[in-house]
C-alpha cells in the first residue's frame, strides 16, 4: 500500500481526485461471478441513502418562516476527511459538527442550499438532534431504536427520525 503525504500547500480535494483516478490494485483471488441486472437493481432499491427529519423547534429563516422537516443523506468518507482542513475547525474543533451536517441536509423545508450559516442559526436543541439523527444512520444504518416502557416492562420499537408522539 502506498502512503500518500497532503503538503500544507495542496488541498485534500487534489488529493482525493488523484487517489480516485489511480487504478485499483490487482487482486490475484478470483473474481466473484459477475451480479446480473436483476441483483444490481435489488441492491440500489435495498440500500437507502437519504433519511427524512422532523426538527424538534425548527430553523427560522430570515423572513421570519419556520422549517422543520427536512432529508439528511448518508455521509462519505470525503464528507467527513473535509472538514479536517476546513480554518473554521482548525481553529475551533466544536465547528466541525457543524460543517459535517452542512454538507449532509440536502433539504431543509424549501432550503435547498444548506450550509454553514443556516447550522449555525439552528438552535442548540435542532443541532443536538441532527449530530443524533446522523449518528444513527451512519453507524447503525437506520432510524428505529429499541425501547422499554419503564411502567409495564414492554418492549416496542420507535423511529426516531422526528415523528410526533400519538400521530400515525
Amino acid at each position: 500500500m502506498r502512503r500518500r503525504t497532503v503538503s500544507p500547500g495542496a488541498g485534500l480535494e487534489e488529493a482525493l481526485d488523484s487517489l480516485a483516478a489511480a487504478p485499483a490494485p490487482r487482486e490475484e483471488a478470483a473474481a466473484p461471478a459477475a451480479a446480473t441486472p436483476r441483483d444490481r437493481s435489488r441492491e440500489r432499491e435495498a440500500l437507502q441513502t437519504e433519511f427524512a427529519f422532523e426538527l424538534p423547534r425548527g430553523y427560522v429563516d430570515d423572513e421570519g418562516q419556520v422549517h422543520r422537516h427536512g432529508t439528511m443523506r448518508l455521509a462519505t468518507a470525503r464528507d467527513e476527511l473535509r472538514p479536517q482542513i476546513d480554518l473554521r475547525v482548525k481553529e475551533n474543533p466544536a465547528y466541525l459538527s457543524v460543517v459535517l451536517l452542512s454538507q449532509v441536509i440536502t433539504q431543509l423545508g424549501t432550503v435547498t442550499d444548506v450550509h454553514a450559516g443556516i447550522v449555525e442559526r439552528m438552535y442548540a436543541t435542532d443541532v443536538a438532534f441532527l449530530q443524533d439523527f446522523y449518528r444513527r444512520i451512519n453507524s447503525e444504518g437506520h432510524t428505529h431504536a429499541a425501547v422499554t416502557c419503564p411502567l409495564c416492562h414492554g418492549s416496542f420499537e420507535v423511529d426516531l427520525s422526528g415523528g410526533r408522539l400519538g400521530e400515525s
